[in-house]
């Protein structure tokens, strides 16, 4: 990058977070904000969604009961609803790791991860969700999520969400989950295969039947992540699309079963060959109040995923997450085991870990944590101590 490049770039970064103190007098997110609600409304803890903040978010970040025109500059056209304050927030993650499995085993990641947020109406059932990544493990990953919601189309229940957003996102949200070990079987990768379940540009459908409770989601996606446009200007790799389906069934309040459906095909940009694969596999969550628990099987079938003709290969994942909250919706320490497991034919890809992490909710956007994980497979150690705030 040449001088001028960086004197711009610093420049605008210095813009942004100029508007963002300007516009965030306040030290609350963004949503908070907006309708002068508590965090604790939407989340137990922050980012984790309660069943209130679930809803929130299904309407497209909008709570229709509060959307009054003098909350916006409409300027006496009908068709007009303009945010009178552009709704802006900000995301900074630190963490100090003691990693056994690595060379450099102490490491101060600080920050680890610094992002700009803004979501809220566009025009009555329409809403709008982006984040900016300024650092992410020290660079600049750029736009992540990034999509329109249409809420209730035209009366007919059915939501779309178009844009950029995690194919795992129906299952277990990533970026909601309060531990700093992910969710890995959605992030692993197989091969030379440039499919996973985490980023893709596409569209989500979603519909309720309300006589069964039963939640039908269908997804249409690249199938190749969120990498820069090609020379030809087209973020796809190759000329097919990849699509899923998941159905999920309540029963009662307390526990709910679902199940996911994803096929794909996809051409590799050097050798001749191609690829199908396949992923499905069951899910299950109980929730009993003090403890929440959900467990995530997935199988993965790839048929070359090498591209060379070798063959097929198949991949099984696990995640099981149980969240114990001590108090309640009144609790301030919270309580996280989480177990992975990847098996595959593939070489390399094993893994399985057991994690353990407490978390203290120092202010409703500002929360500590420490976490412990235990390699099963190369009995290593990993100790992370960290806080996470939003403002």
């Amino acid at each position: 990058m040449n001088n001028i490049s960086k004197i711009v770039t610093t420049s605008v970064l210095l813009l942004v977070f100029m508007l963002m103190f300007v516009s965030s007098a306040e030290a609350i997110p963004a949503f908070a904000r907006r309708y002068k609600l508590s965090c604790s409304t939407c989340h137990l803890p922050f980012p984790r969604l309660k069943p209130y903040g679930d809803e929130f978010a299904g309407n497209g970040f909008i709570i229709p009961e509060e959307e009054k025109e003098r909350d916006y500059v409409t300027g006496g056209d009908d068709l007009l609803w303009l945010n009178k304050d552009f709704p802006i927030a900000g995301r900074f993650e630190a963490y100090s790791v003691f990693d056994t499995r690595e060379e450099v085993d102490k490491d101060l990641q600080i920050p680890w991860g610094m992002k700009l947020m803004s979501g809220g109406t566009l025009f009555k059932n329409i809403g709008y969700y982006f984040y900016f990544y300024m650092s992410e493990k020290g660079e600049v990953a750029g736009i992540e999520d990034a999509y329109l919601h249409f809420d209730n189309i035209f009366g007919s229940g059915i939501d779309i969400m178009a844009g950029q957003f995690q194919t795992s996102d129906p299952l277990m949200k990533r970026e909601l989950r309060l531990t700093f070990e992910d969710y890995m079987i959605y992030k692993q990768n197989v091969g030379e295969s440039g499919t996973n379940l985490t980023y893709d540009r596409g569209v989500i459908m979603a519909y309720t039947l309300e006589k069964t409770g039963t939640d039908l989601v269908g997804l249409v996606v690249n199938g190749n992540g969120k990498g820069e446009a090609g020379e030809e200007g087209t973020f796809d790799t190759d000329p097919y699309k990849n699509w899923g389906v998941r159905i999920n069934q309540g029963f009662g309040d307390l526990l709910s079963v679902g199940f996911f459906y994803y096929k794909g095909k996809e051409k590799h940009e050097l050798n001749p060959g191609t690829n199908s694969l396949t992923y499905w596999g069951p899910d299950f969550n109980i929730d009993l109040g003090l403890v929440n628990c959900t467990v995530q099987l997935l199988k993965r079938e790839d048929t070359d995923p090498m591209f060379d003709g070798s063959g097929k290969v198949v991949t099984d994942g696990t995640v099981a997450e149980l969240v114990f909250l001590p108090q309640r919706d009144k609790s301030r320490f919270f309580f996280t085991g989480l177990y992975n497991n990847i098996s595959s034919d593939f070489p390399g890809i094993a893994y399985e870990t057991a994690t353990l992490s407490g978390t203290y909710t120092l202010a409703r956007n500002l929360r500590l944590m420490a976490e412990y994980t235990r390699d099963l497979i190369h009995d290593k150690n990993r100790f992370v101590v960290g806080t996470v705030t939003a403002f």
